[in-house]
């Protein structure tokens, strides 16, 4: 022990570890020590402070937490061993998210896979130590888990022999007893994201569970909590709408840190929407000091999270948004038509060739012909001109780390003319009597100005109405460029230049 303390740190196998892709994603020990920054720094010098990882996978979070009272306890406990011990035994505390994190975080913790063994740095009376696992099962309600919402059919017993049930101890109710009633000053971890509910092995259909964790510290009423999370629920995410409305409205949220781009956090790892890491303090109640990471560069602003009604990490973004309010009171989230506008599924197909009266349907594998009574919702705006795009971001959410930089945010604009109708692949954003209008509405989607309004609500793989509440309507007897719409919203050559260094061109 004392010799790695001399030594300094040394990057080693933990590093490698997270660059692992998965619901549970390891933490790097840079990033650790980033989050342990956002505490005040005396609580390294208190011998009695507590701290607790709630999801523990390799243990980086307490093993840095004692590189940091080793140190600040020295003058308080003078002898290694007995401030090791006094440490470890006393202040550190995890709960293991399987049995197999639970031997590698002890192993990386304690030197030794078993706490009571002779290999270990500080010696236990059982094989756990401080770091605890107990296999923990799901309570069915019906076919979810009355705690995580896990599907029965997904994680039942009959489902799972001989596997991880994924039913995590700190939000099932299942607090160790030697936990129960303990009093900590920081709950601080990277907790499991997500669940498949049933209706695919992939991230669109999963289900989050990070938020439970973050609800569960919450009851615990520690001093500081601390997490690292997808920034999915900024603006979306399946059952996140209480969720963000509960972290927006509250004031003891201190700090909060954004990396759009996944990958400039946790290296090598893709997470829809990027992730982010937050400070909760108690006594705390004020403004939030927001810090948005991208492309290596920083910016900061304390800012209310409750400004909009999502939130918009982009500091200079919400200038912008500003900017257009000023200037506009109807926006395109009230124009664009709910998912699925006429009626077919993305796997719908017509008829290979056409028919007498029948109508186009335009779907991702190009087009097909339909009867007009096939048309079961909007049969009046078939009638009509639509703007439509792909309901898929083309950047997905920000995981394309394209080589510019850059982010397309919509797919190519398609105009659909009167009797020709999309699948519920492609989202309709307007419809037009007459071709002109529609030409220029899809101008105006086409500039960098517009699609970047966009991109400050898009949190996820997928377009919807919501994401289009800060792009204003226009006039649409004309076409748009980019240069009138700057003029027209004041903006500064610096924002200018911002959007045109974060939104590709359109052809």
């Amino acid at each position: 022990m004392s010799s790695q303390n001399e030594s300094g740190y040394n990057p080693d196998v933990l590093s490698c570890l997270a660059n692992l892709s998965n619901d549970e994603v390891f933490t790097p020990p840079e990033v650790a020590n980033a989050m342990l920054n956002l505490l005040p720094q005396e609580l390294f010098s208190d011998p009695d402070a507590k701290f607790l990882d709630p999801a523990c996978k390799s243990g980086v979070f307490l093993r840095e937490i004692a590189k940091r009272l080793i140190e600040g306890l020295a003058d308080t406990i003078p002898d290694l061993q007995e401030r090791v011990d006094h440490i470890f035994q006393e202040q550190l505390y995890a709960i293991s998210i399987t049995e197999l994190t639970g031997l590698l975080s002890r192993r990386s913790v304690y030197c030794s896979k078993d706490a009571s063994g002779r290999y270990s740095v500080s010696h236990f009376g059982t094989v756990q130590g401080n770091i605890f696992y107990a296999d923990t099962k799901h309570e069915w309600a019906g076919d979810k888990c009355r705690y995580c919402g896990a599907s029965r059919s997904e994680y039942g017993d009959e489902t799972r022999e001989g596997l991880e049930s994924h039913a995590y101890q700190f939000i099932h109710n299942a607090l160790p007893g030697e936990l129960a009633n303990m009093k900590f000053d920081v709950i601080i971890g990277n907790p499991p994201y997500q669940l498949n509910d049933g209706g695919g092995a992939n991230e669109i259909s999963a289900k989050p569970i990070y938020h439970y964790f973050i609800q569960q510290a919450k009851r615990l009423q520690p001093r500081f909590i601390t997490m690292i999370i997808p920034s999915r629920w900024f603006a979306g995410g399946k059952g996140l709408n209480d969720f963000r409305s509960e972290m927006i409205n509250d004031k003891r949220i201190k700090t909060l840190v954004n990396y759009p781009k996944s990958r400039e956090c946790f290296q090598g790892v893709d997470i829809a929407g990027g992730v982010c890491y937050f400070l909760w303090q108690k006594t705390y109640q004020g403004l939030c000091e927001l810090t948005s990471i991208s492309q290596n560069s920083q910016n900061t602003r304390s800012r209310d999270l409750s400004e909009f009604p999502i939130v918009v990490s982009d500091n200079i973004g919400v200038d912008i948004i500003h900017k257009v309010k000023e200037k506009s009171s109807t926006y395109l989230s009230d124009y664009v038509l709910p998912r699925n506008s006429f009626g077919f599924t993305t796997s719908y197909r017509g008829k290979k060739e056409e028919f007498p009266d029948c109508m186009t349907l335009i779907s991702s594998s190009g087009k097909s012909f339909i009867a007009p009574n096939e048309v079961t919702k909007n049969k009046e705006l078939s009638r009509k001109y639509k703007i439509t795009i792909g309901t898929l971001n083309p950047d997905r959410g920000g995981v394309n780390n394209a080589s510019d930089g850059k982010s397309s945010v919509t797919t190519k604009i398609k105009i659909l003319s009167p009797n020709e109708v999309p699948t519920e692949t492609y989202i309709v954003l307007d419809t037009f009597d007459d071709e002109s209008s529609a030409k220029n509405f899809a101008s105006y989607i086409s500039t960098r100005f517009a699609r970047y309004l966009i991109l400050l609500t898009i949190s996820s793989m997928h377009i919807v109405r919501d994401n289009f509440i800060f792009v204003p309507m226009q006039d649409f007897s004309k076409p748009w460029t980019d240069e009138e719409l700057y003029a027209k919203y004041k903006l500064t050559n610096e924002e200018i230049a911002f959007i045109e260094s974060m939104i590709r061109p359109m052809e």
